[in-house]
């Protein structure tokens, strides 16, 4: 097979009302989706989209494990470092910063292929979400805050947990500021995040191709832990140290990403370097359990098994893309989506 696919069959251009395809890439953190994506991106004539929660943030690029400028091979990259980190980026900006690209990107004629772990990001692009406008109240957040700081984070993810136990499952007790909207919208609702969620018509405006990587869980502990190891190593100590220097509010998106707390734990005196690594190993084995229960409740996602030979990953990734957009094996480099 040649594996150089950069296009659709030409005859499909042709037939009428055809949805525009797009291609996405899932899996848990340290399961090899960066590499994997961009094989696929250099032989399918594909723009990537970071369908990652984190990486939307500059100045938090090791914490992230954000691809650097001179790994991307020459493959656009969006949606990477378009804001501050004290900005609250939600779920509904980022449907309408990568249906956005998504649009830029086909009348390039390429495809657009959405690439991150963050299940509620890319699954309300897939199925277009949507994004209930209830307001906010600002007291309600307030004493919900004040809570956290004088409780600790856990305390206020049990109440998220007590009433929306789907949400606590998905949900960082770190990531306070989502804790803390899923609060407000049952405060104000009386419906769950979860019961919204699930309320969803999950019917795409798109031609999907989701794939979905996985490997056995002990091999992706060990990654997990090998990830934690490199990022000490290229300094995610001095990166959230600057970021504290910042003076950020207690909230900001900075103080809650995975990493970012544990070691700011460590640089406010709270804990030892070594209890503050291995909390961030065990945080982030919790943070791929729970986006490997995200996707379960997903439809339509091919799995591939990252245990086995790469090449052979990689060449069964081409066939169910080639099987779903129904292209020809054999292509015109010209052709495209």
């Amino acid at each position: 097979m040649n594996t150089e696919l950069t296009g659709l069959d030409s005859g499909l251009e042709n037939k009428p009302q055809r949805k525009q395809p797009l291609l996405v890439l899932i899996g848990p953190t340290a399961v090899g989706k960066t590499r994997m994506s961009l094989d696929i991106a250099k032989a399918w004539n594909a723009e990537i989209i970071s369908g990652d929660s984190m990486q939307v943030y500059s100045g938090m690029d090791i914490g992230t494990a954000k691809i650097a400028m001179d790994e991307r091979e020459g493959i656009p990259h969006h949606l990477i470092d378009i804001c501050e980190p004290d900005v609250a980026y939600s779920a509904a900006d980022f449907q309408e910063g990568a249906t956005r690209a998504i649009s830029q990107i086909a009348a390039r004629g390429k495809l657009p292929f959405i690439v991150g772990g963050t299940g509620l990001y890319v699954e309300s692009v897939c199925y277009q979400f949507q994004f209930a406008d209830i307001g906010s109240d600002e007291a309600f957040r307030l004493e919900q805050e004040r809570y956290a700081a004088e409780q600790g984070a856990e305390a206020l993810h049990a109440r998220l947990a007590a009433i929306d136990p789907p949400a606590g499952e998905r949900l960082h007790p770190n990531d306070l500021r989502r804790v803390i909207r899923a609060l407000e919208v049952y405060h104000m609702t009386g419906e769950t995040f979860s019961e919204q969620q699930a309320g969803q018509t999950k019917e795409s405006p798109y031609e999907l191709c989701i794939i979905g990587l996985t490997m056995d869980r002990a091999e992706l502990y060990r990654r997990i832990e090998q990830r934690v190891d490199l990022m000490m190593e290229q300094g995610l100590v001095e990166e959230v140290r600057r970021l504290l220097e910042r003076d950020l509010p207690p909230a900001a998106v900075a103080m809650q990403g995975l990493g970012y707390k544990e070691i700011a734990d460590y640089l406010q005196g709270n804990c030892t370097l070594e209890a503050a690594i291995e909390r961030l190993k065990r945080d982030t084995r919790r943070f791929a359990k729970r986006q490997l229960s995200w996707f379960r409740h997903m439809k339509d996602i091919h799995w591939i098994d990252m245990g086995e030979n790469f090449h052979n990953n990689l060449q069964a990734v081409h066939g169910i893309i080639a099987g779903k957009f129904q292209v020809n094996l054999e292509y015109n480099s010209n052709q495209s989506f």
